[in-house]
């Protein structure tokens, strides 16, 4: 957690950090905890032990890292901080393309190693990526932003998949998400993880792409069907992706993904910039405060839980 949070709790509340993420570890110590912070994956039976939670909130967006059905179900608040990485994660994602075309890092590598002409002979295979179509799956908080960084920055087509009928920027297109997939050059994933979204990016969707586009995942690594991806890169049936979150992390040294020279891997770093860093765990420790107090937290996820505490308080 950003010291700015631990600041705002500091003297209010005893903060003890897991000296490890292991679910035993966590299990061990859920028993003495009143309100929980989260920056990982929490066991799914972690509930089901003896506690006194009164209150669960998120250090960042992501709910899939919480069982908030069974906290629900125990009538425990949870509480995440939208929102608040949205820019890092648009920068990231706008930044991840800008490499992808023009091969800042490959150039860096090849002056260094080789010489000049050697990496200035790369340029050949770069391209600007002014008119070319961005397609965004999921139009929440990050892939507006990521929207309007592409269209009014760069002059992008942009075309989006969004199930529901949310309002949306009049420059994107929406479209259904077979579509969105066989026009773009750039498919950039901004959905949460759902049983619906668990590997909505698989074989069958990156044979629609076109062998020249570009996926990036700064969404969740279960969207994406990581063995047919890397199965896609290595047969150059995608020219390239870029991916900052996995199924099993940290990534583990016998990844399919490694050994790709048409991938670029971030070890889920896309979301943490000094500014989200701070505006995270600020948040989330003035939500560990309001429930500290008895009130509603800012951005209570189940409110149901609320509703029912005041009906019972009634």
């Amino acid at each position: 957690m950003h010291p700015a949070g631990d600041a705002l709790l500091a003297g209010k509340a005893r903060i003890l950090v897991a000296p490890d993420t292991g679910a035993d570890t966590l299990r061990r110590l859920v028993g003495d905890a009143d309100y929980l912070l989260v920056r990982n994956h929490l066991p799914a039976d972690l509930l089901d032990r003896p506690h006194r939670l009164r209150g669960i909130v998120r250090n960042g967006t992501g709910l899939d890292m919480i069982p908030v059905e069974a906290a629900t179900a125990q009538s425990i608040p949870v509480a995440n901080v939208p929102g608040a990485n949205a820019q890092a994660v648009a920068e990231y994602c706008a930044g991840a393309m800008l490499e992808l075309a023009r091969r800042f890092g490959a150039m860096d590598r090849k002056l260094r190693d080789q010489g000049w002409a050697q990496a200035r002979a790369l340029s050949a295979s770069t391209f600007e990526i002014s008119g070319r179509t961005l397609g965004i799956v999921g139009l929440g908080n990050v892939g507006q932003r990521l929207a309007r960084i592409a269209h009014a920055g760069f002059g992008m087509r942009v075309l989006g998949y969004q199930p529901g009928d949310a309002p949306m920027p009049d420059f994107v297109e929406l479209v259904p998400l077979e579509a969105l997939l066989g026009a773009s050059d750039f498919v950039s994933l901004h959905c949460p993880l759902t049983e619906e979204t668990r590997h909505l990016i698989d074989a069958r969707s990156l044979a629609l792409m076109k062998p020249s586009a570009f996926l990036l995942n700064a969404a969740r690594g279960e969207v994406v069907d990581e063995a047919a991806l890397a199965d896609a890169l290595a047969a150059r049936r995608l020219a390239g992706a870029a991916v900052d979150v996995f199924t099993e992390q940290p990534l583990r040294r016998d990844h399919p993904f490694l050994p790709l020279n048409n991938i670029l891997l971030t070890p889920h770093a896309a979301a943490l910039t000094e500014e989200s860093s701070r505006a995270m765990s600020t948040g989330a420790a003035r939500q560990i405060l309001q429930l500290m107090a008895g009130q509603r937290p800012d951005h209570l996820v189940n409110p149901q839980v609320w509703q029912a505490r005041g009906e019972v308080a009634a």
